[in-house]
């Protein structure tokens, strides 16, 4: 059970954080000034990912791995006071089509369901698979147009394959505008969309570039790191991947959609490779990354050992070094793909969490940084979400 330091401020911002040792609160309010710590949740369980759904603003998930539960989701319907494990958490079906049966190692992403369906949840685990809730995330059936089909089940390679700590479907976007039109990423295996509310899916793969000598018409060989959607234009989506940051601007046909690769405009002793995209929360044209080492062993680290945001304002075609407040040298970070996101305040700020377990504000879009916690555990993911 959490330990609350005081009560939560009565305006209203909160911080969800979830790392490899429990999950944390951060209550603060709209000026930003001061942070309430509410946690640790969970002490000594490895979180994923940790969300509130805006649909009514007090029910949190969360995505755990324990060591007496195993992988599930844990439910709170009072922000976080009291929580009740999922009756049913993500696990797959009994295999079909001759496939090899699988066991889910963790949920790794939680979305909420488009404003219209009240209590519907995604998930995305690893080993990769898709999964909906339709209870307000209490029982979760898995998409067997995912989970069963055999060719999305070549294209995810198998459990060694991808990430150093395992394959990743992540990435879940319900487009705001259309409840049926949904997206996601595989770490390995690509970018694909669904029409129909997750019965049938098309990749969305032309543009993107795969590591040298293999074949980019394979989306095996494809690995996004994460999509985002602009909340002002759904027809824009951003995305950092294992090769490089994009757009895409939709035009109308699928079949002609092309990412086109953006981060060539990043610094060249910085290069564009990174794991979190984020998107202004009201400005299309405007979005962050935090660049990762992408040289040939991959240190994942920053770059020279020198921490930034990077920040575009004209949808890619220049890019800001946003650094006012980070540590000059010998800040060897890693930013993972949830653990960086904006708040939606007028000129919102920038949150995000290392490795190394530091929690971090950037102000004013970014321009200047501050610390709001320290010595937290690994920081797996970060949220940010406006309370009534």
């Amino acid at each position: 059970m959490p330990t609350k330091t005081q009560p939560a401020p009565a305006t209203r911002l909160v911080l969800l954080v979830a790392t490899r040792k429990g999950a944390w609160l951060f209550h603060g309010d709209t000026k930003r000034k001061a942070w309430v710590t509410d946690g640790p949740h969970f002490l000594g369980h490895t979180l994923s990912h940790l969300q509130l759904d805006p649909r009514d603003g007090r029910t949190l998930l969360a995505a755990a791995k324990t060591g007496h539960l195993g992988p599930t989701i844990f439910r709170s319907t009072n922000l976080g006071k009291t929580w009740k494990e999922a009756k049913q958490p993500p696990a797959f079906a009994a295999p079909t089509n001759g496939l090899p049966a699988r066991s889910v190692d963790h949920t790794f992403w939680l979305t909420p369901g488009h404003a219209s369906e009240r209590d519907t949840w995604y998930a995305g685990t690893s080993p990769q698979g898709l999964f909906r809730s339709e209870d307000g995330g209490n029982s979760w059936a898995p998409l067997s147009s995912v989970n069963d089909d055999p060719q999305f089940r070549e294209w995810m390679g198998t459990v060694q394959d991808g990430t150093p700590d395992g394959p990743k479907l992540h990435s879940l976007i319900v487009d705001p505008l259309d409840a049926a039109h949904l997206m996601f990423g595989m770490s390995g295996g690509g970018v694909h969309e669904s029409f129909d509310g997750g019965r049938s899916w098309q990749a969305l793969v032309r543009g993107m570039e795969v590591v040298g000598g293999f074949d980019p018409s394979t989306n095996t060989f494809h690995d996004p790191h994460c999509l985002r959607l602009c909340p002002t234009m759904p027809t824009r989506i951003y995305q950092q991947n294992h090769c490089g940051i994009y757009r895409m601007d939709r035009t109308g046909d699928p079949a002609q959609d092309s990412w086109q690769r953006i981060g060539r405009k990043m610094p060249k002793r910085v290069g564009d490779i990174g794991f979190p995209m984020v998107v202004h929360p009201h400005d299309a044209d405007v979005a962050w990354v935090f660049p990762m080492d992408g040289s040939d062993v991959w240190p994942r680290t920053s770059p020279a050992g020198q921490p930034a945001a990077y920040m575009t304002r004209n949808a890619g075609r220049t890019w800001q070094r946003l650094d006012q407040g980070l540590p000059e040298a010998q800040a060897w970070w890693t930013v993972k793909r949830q653990a960086m996101t904006a708040d939606t305040q007028p000129v919102p700020a920038l949150y995000l969490g290392t490795t190394s377990g530091e929690l971090w504000i950037g102000r004013e879009e970014g321009a200047r940084w501050t610390n709001i916690a320290r010595h937290l555990p690994e920081i797996y993911a970060v949220e940010v979400a406006t309370l009534a």
